[in-house]
């Protein structure tokens, strides 16, 4: 099931974060553009740790439930070979801090990459050990936690 293609006004849906909301340096954009055909957001910036900060974002949240029988998300993607983040935001979450988060790391080329639900991990004792598809309320592709270049595409998200 197909979430998010890029192609048609995802500026309305998807929004930049940087930690800057919080203190920190990092800086960055997001730019939807199309490219051989093909629609796709990407994520640049410089992440950096100084004054307590360490991400760039572009997150949407979803206007609906997930369906009850989600397995995970796939996504296609293409980077500077750097590891990312996907944040899933969830109706347990009380702090802006809270969120499930799996990885994946880039390569230069397109390539579709599989996240399990079972694979995201909560950021803090408080949120429930799992997340379960219907308390998804939304993601982020986040470059996060340590000092570098961001360079990532996404090109499509869709539930599996």
């Amino acid at each position: 099931m197909l979430l998010e293609d890029f192609s048609s006004n995802p500026e309305a849906r998807w929004t930049y974060v940087a930690d800057t909301v919080m203190g920190g340096v990092s800086t960055g954009t997001v730019e939807f553009t199309s490219e051989d055909g093909e629609d796709f957001a990407r994520l640049t910036g410089d992440v950096s740790t100084d004054n307590n900060g360490g991400f760039v974002q572009f997150r949407t949240r979803f206007a609906n439930k997930l369906p009850t029988d989600v397995k995970g998300f796939r996504l296609r993607v293409r980077g500077n070979g750097e590891t990312y983040h996907v944040f899933l935001r969830s109706v347990n979450a009380t702090r802006p801090w809270h969120s499930y988060r799996a990885t994946f790391t880039s390569s230069g080329a397109w390539s579709e990459i599989d996240l399990p639900l079972s694979d995201f991990e909560r950021s803090n004792s408080v949120l429930p050990e799992r997340i379960g598809a219907t308390e998804i309320t939304g993601m982020g592709i986040v470059g996060y936690g340590r000092d570098f270049e961001a360079d990532v595409s996404v090109a499509s998200v869709s539930l599996y």
